[in-house]
């Protein structure tokens, strides 16, 4: 298995980057288990750092809307591809963006500890084969492919 470090993309255009983004699939942290619809929102604060809203339906697409609104901070200047994304200070978890197509409509986040990762795209939906292609990179990083799960979307 591997367990070197995984390979960010050269350079995140940080203006390009924000807007929203579907979760398409993830490992899921313990507060996404059983999301639907849900949508990570990034914009630039004024020193810097990115302000992330992140919501979900839990449960069903009619179930309560949660909201979390973590902070990141970019700790890879220039390439702007390593994050560290804060929920509860002092911690920051490393958050590292490992594919972005040329469209800025698809994206991959992922983790050094193989524990969670994120396939993220513009639209609710994302083909077959570019969710596959997605999954084989992150399985030739180290990680299980049966620990995702496809997040439900429906709008």
């Amino acid at each position: 298995m591997n367990r070197d470090p995984i390979p960010t993309v050269a350079h995140v255009d940080l203006d390009r980057f924000m807007g929203d983004w579907y979760v398409i699939g993830v490992i899921p942290t313990w507060f996404e288990l059983d999301a639907h619809n849900a949508v990570e929102r990034y914009s630039r604060n004024p020193d810097g750092t990115i302000a992330t809203d992140f919501s979900f339906r839990k449960g069903s697409f009619d179930g309560p809307l949660r909201e979390y609104h973590p902070k990141g901070f970019v700790r890879d200047d220039p390439s702007n591809a390593v994050w560290g994304m804060q929920f509860v200070w002092p911690i920051k978890a490393e958050y590292r963006i490992v594919h972005l197509d040329d469209a800025y409509s698809i994206t991959v986040v992922a983790r050094n500890e193989r524990d969670h990762a994120w396939i993220m795209a513009r639209e609710p939906t994302l083909s077959a084969s570019e969710y596959e292609a997605r999954l084989d990179e992150l399985v030739d990083w180290g990680y299980d492919r049966s620990e995702f799960v496809r997040v439900p979307h429906r709008w």
